[in-house]
């Protein structure tokens, strides 16, 4: 009831191993930071790119290797279905990224996927991962040890930390996420918050039909399972785990707690 694969499809995610011997599906955020700690970002480094300061001109990101984007013809298709095209000396530069001037980086522990677009505004702290073919939208805030799996959506003000996005996870709008799982397809409406701490003191409880369980966790968000939805200005409670294909209807605030698969919760 509470492992990772009663909520989430793992086989095409490419970092399944996170979610190896869990025996809750929350075990995988104590985990984040040793693997991401533990994984190989290459080279990120270039001259234009400075901790703090915003990018003076675009960057492409190809085969790992950094580089202004002066000479090239950037296609700006949708970024989710490979629309993002770089083009020099009339070569396609297949699967590149591009990191807009505007954005801002902070440490080179950022790993970037294939035909990745990072637009003007966003702020990224180091450690990052992000997959292929996703989008970190304007005035994006990710605070580190966070990551996506392919075409996910970090939007316009949302602001990730500590946190997991598998394939097709979007959050476009509005949104704060901390020490949360989205699952694959999962899509929060504009204005959703995940809390995350309790007032009080101690670890986040997670209750379920057999009684509460210790997350282990001072700071636990919500947990959505595969395809789960959430409505404009909601919020989550801290310790929410809502099951596969669950909708949490608009200006809803969700009490902490394990949710079954299809729950409405109004």
């Amino acid at each position: 009831m509470l492992t990772p694969l009663s909520f989430f499809d793992l086989s095409d995610f490419t970092h399944r191993a996170l979610f190896q011997d869990s025996t809750h599906v929350w075990d995988a955020l104590k985990n984040l930071k040793a693997y991401m700690n533990g994984l190989d970002y290459g080279t990120f480094r270039h001259k234009r790119l400075q901790d703090g300061i915003p990018l003076p001109c675009h960057l492409i990101f190809h085969e790992g290797i950094l580089q202004e984007a002066e000479s090239c013809i950037i296609t700006w298709g949708d970024t989710l279905k490979g629309g993002l095209r770089v083009t020099l000396d009339g070569k396609e530069l297949a699967g590149a990224s591009v990191i807009m001037a505007g954005a801002v980086l902070l440490g080179n522990q950022i790993r970037l996927g294939k035909g990745v677009l990072i637009e003007s505004g966003a702020l990224i702290k180091d450690p990052a991962v992000i997959d292929d073919y996703t989008e970190v939208r304007q005035g994006a805030y990710v605070r580190g040890y966070c990551l996506t799996g392919k075409r996910c959506v970090i939007g316009h003000t949302t602001e990730v930390k500590h946190s997991i996005f598998l394939n097709d996870a979007k959050a476009g709008h509005f949104a704060y996420l901390g020490d949360s799982i989205l699952g694959n397809e999962a899509n929060l409406g504009a204005g959703t918050k995940f809390a995350n701490l309790r007032f009080l003191p101690g670890n986040v409880q997670i209750k379920t039909p057999n009684g509460a369980l210790d997350s282990g966790l001072r700071k636990l968000g919500a947990i959505l399972g595969d395809r789960s939805q959430t409505g404009c200005n909601s919020v989550t409670n801290p310790g929410t785990l809502l099951g596969k294909d669950s909708l949490l209807m608009p200006n809803t605030t969700a009490p902490s707690g394990y949710h079954s698969p299809k729950s409405m919760l109004r």
